[in-house]
């Protein structure tokens, strides 16, 4: 059989080609720690659990849901906004279920690009926002974060031909793989651009309850003319560990989440509205949680960015996310050198390159595995971060 040649287009999701070397190494007898996925290791709150439980157990919830989403569920993201950013939401129009921040982010390239279109994304980044375009038959054009800008997209390096074929563009603060926090003036320089080239601006927001050090993230819908011009896509995954629920929200411009929801109908048939529900009592019962894991990332970005820094990586400790972003050391690329320490320490780790051009000479570590085999993991790591 033959397949699409829109596959051809595009790399092995880099996850998956990390699920398969772990899997490999582990037939081979190799006792593997993990540093390369970003998948909590903290179990979802109880509460959640139990909500979810209560939920299923009611026979009306075992029918096709709404990909609208039950009210509970619209409510309840709009309350949190409303606590969390003071951002007021239409819970009717404005707020609808995603199955996960990845879902939303590529269909949201089906439903705005068309062949010889482009969705601008940012360089180093989450590699959906360079799949999505491609498999929608569209064209990426990266973006590049300024790393002497902590992280800021250079919007000067977009020639005028891209901008003039560019239908979306993707941000995310605070930023995978870099764990850069949000840096002045980017939300309101791209609204102004997506004014004047007709953009449809997507923010990101899976990290923005994951801070360190008295951080706290902003909404993209806070800043003025934001709803006018975009939408931000607010993922439970990573702050109340619910990666496998497959639980995110797509909020702000109306017109452009109809448009999601237009599409979205005629892809998949929603969430199971037990899950909506235990969202739900996550955002409304659980608001606590992220600060509670947030205190767990930040002792274990100490300890990893103190083992790096005592022999001799230049790191600093990021403010946001559950990743460690480090240079490689002198006369390794970043796929070279992470094939080298999986080899001798049996520790996976993510190569910067993977994450786009920009992010060559770098690896991420993420720190979503138990203290003590995170520290195993950095002990392991001596002999050749030190090589």
């Amino acid at each position: 059989m033959r397949q699409s040649r829109r596959l051809d287009r595009i790399p092995p999701y880099l996850f998956a080609e990390l699920e398969r070397k772990i899997a490999l190494k582990r037939e081979q007898g190799v006792d593997v720690i993990s540093l390369g996925i970003g998948d909590p290791d903290i179990p979802t709150p109880e509460p959640v659990v139990a909500a979810l439980a209560e939920a299923a157990r009611d026979p009306s919830t075992h029918q096709y849901p709404s990909n609208r989403g039950r009210p509970e569920f619209r409510e309840a993201v709009a309350g949190f906004y409303a606590r969390r950013f003071g951002v007021e939401l239409d819970p009717a129009t404005e707020v609808i279920p995603a199955l996960g921040a990845k879902e939303c982010i590529f269909n949201l390239n089906l439903a705005f690009l068309d062949e010889g279109d482009a969705a601008l994304a940012s360089d180093p980044g989450y590699p959906v926002y360079t799949g999505g375009p491609v498999l929608a038959g569209a064209e990426a054009v990266l973006l590049p974060l300024r790393a002497d800008a902590g992280f800021a997209p250079d919007f000067d390096a977009v020639g005028a031909d891209d901008w003039a074929r560019a239908r979306l563009m993707f941000l995310n603060y605070p930023n995978n793989p870099t764990g850069a926090i949000l840096p002045d003036g980017v939300f309101e320089h791209a609204i102004e651009l997506a004014h004047e080239h007709d953009v449809l601006a997507v923010h990101d927001a899976s990290y923005t309850e994951t801070t360190f050090d008295g951080y706290v993230a902003p909404s993209f819908l806070e800043t003025p003319g934001a709803r006018d011009v975009g939408v931000e896509v607010f993922s439970l995954s990573k702050g109340w560990s619910m990666t496998g629920w497959r639980t995110a929200a797509i909020v702000g411009n109306a017109a452009a989440i109809e448009s999601y929801w237009r599409l979205k109908s005629n892809i998949d048939s929603g969430m199971f509205e037990a899950v909506q529900l235990a969202t739900a009592a996550a955002l409304d019962r659980s608001e606590d949680t992220p600060r509670e894991t947030s205190a767990v990332y930040q002792r274990r970005r100490d300890l990893v960015c103190d083992a790096l820094r005592e022999i001799g990586v230049g790191v600093t400790p990021p403010k946001g996310t559950i990743y460690i972003w480090a240079p490689v050391p002198q006369g390794h690329t970043s796929a070279s050198y992470c094939e080298l320490v999986l080899e001798e320490s049996g520790v996976v780790l993510s190569p910067g390159g993977a994450y786009g051009p920009n992010g060559e000479g770098f690896f991420r570590i993420s720190l979503t595995v138990p203290d003590d085999r995170l520290a195993e993991a950095v002990e392991r790591l001596r002999s050749s971060l030190g090589g």
